[in-house]
């Protein structure tokens, strides 16, 4: 992540313990991959290891959705 960006929770049905989790993975993520995919990828991968499957997670700056989810979030970055 750019230093002058900052994840900014907006809307989550998680506790607090999990979107920080959620917001360290992202960082960890885009410092290690540069491929939306692959960051996605490697945060379901975190999320399904740690609280168990199955988690869904979409990165990218245009995109459509369609899913039930249990306990959704939302965090834009920049």
């Amino acid at each position: 992540m750019m230093p002058d960006q900052k994840a900014i929770v907006k809307n989550a049905d998680m506790d607090e313990d999990m979107q920080q989790e959620a917001v360290n993975l992202c960082n960890l993520a885009m410092e290690k991959f540069k491929m939306e995919k692959d960051i996605a990828a490697f945060m379901k991968k975190e999320f399904d290891k740690k609280y168990k499957p199955t988690w869904h997670c979409i990165v990218g700056k245009c995109f459509g959705r369609s899913a039930l989810c249990r306990k959704p979030a939302a965090f834009p970055i920049g």
